[in-house]
């Protein structure tokens, strides 16, 4: 009974940013409940190196597509083609374009005085309407079938503002500090509020949640995560493989009455 609630075996199950660090580890987790992740990227260099990952370690083919998720039309062939080898059942909006913090000289660029419209229009674009056109290709072609499940990947910073004097430097003046930049907040925001909007448009058939993790390790450096961790309850970031656990739950039937929520798991940092 416990393992049917969590099975995902023989449906597809589709991942943007499918081929990027927390991308890869959302295959995994469909992969490892015999669902069958399907990776759109921009970039698919290593595709058939993590294809032969899944299939040796979980007996699972991964599909995957180069695509500008942006694009609808490059969609649309998308979805003609993913009904043709499997039965669509969920969705996760992974990709995006995560603007950097850093300090490019006298004046940082990631800094509101200065953060130029191209930026903006680029990370508004593949995090916010990149979201919007999968929703609506992908989302539609569920109602119309058996229905599914949508995952929008905000982030804790989708539910606070970011403590900017984490990214600071020394010896620098305040209004020159590098910062996270505006547009990680309103991209992450943004998807808070399209999560809200899905799950009441086709609530009999496509469930529609939003998960906010914490940061996760990925080779920061000491000094910040020793002021992170401050920030965090339980004292640490996540381990990659940590959110498995919720992909599986929200993209199951285990979840079958959840619908608009949104799910934080950051160590507790938002409690404070």
């Amino acid at each position: 009974m416990t393992k049917d609630l969590f099975d995902l075996e023989g449906f597809g199950y589709i991942v943007t940013g499918g081929l990027g660090f927390l991308g890869r580890e959302h295959c995994k987790a469909i992969a490892s409940s015999g669902g069958i992740p399907i990776a759109i990227d921009i970039n698919l260099d290593d595709a058939e190196i993590f294809a032969n990952e899944l299939k040796n370690k979980y007996g699972v083919s991964l599909i995957s597509y180069k695509a500008d998720i942006t694009n609808e039309e490059e969609l649309r062939e998308i979805s003609l083609d993913i009904k043709k080898r499997t039965l669509l059942k969920g969705v996760i909006n992974n990709a995006a374009r995560n603007p950097k913090v850093g300090n490019q000289g006298l004046i940082d660029d990631s800094r509101l005085e200065s953060f130029s419209i191209d930026e903006w229009t680029k990370d508004i674009n593949i995090g916010l309407t990149g979201a919007f056109l999968i929703t609506k290709v992908f989302g539609t072609s569920m109602s119309k079938n058996q229905g599914g499940s949508i995952i929008n990947i905000s982030s804790d910073l989708g539910l606070i503002s970011p403590k900017q004097s984490l990214y600071w430097k020394d010896d620098l003046e305040e209004e020159f500090q590098p910062v996270k930049p505006v547009t990680y907040s309103v991209v992450k925001s943004g998807l808070i509020g399209l999560t809200k909007y899905t799950a009441t448009y086709w609530p009999k058939k496509v469930r529609c949640n939003c998960l906010c993790p914490g940061g996760v390790f990925n080779n920061q450096s000491q000094e910040f995560l020793k002021k992170v961790n401050l920030e965090i309850p339980i004292s640490r970031l996540a381990n990659k493989d940590e959110y498995w656990g919720i992909i599986i739950y929200l993209l199951s039937g285990a979840s079958s009455y959840m619908n608009g929520s949104i799910i934080s798991i950051d160590g507790g940092r938002t409690a404070w």
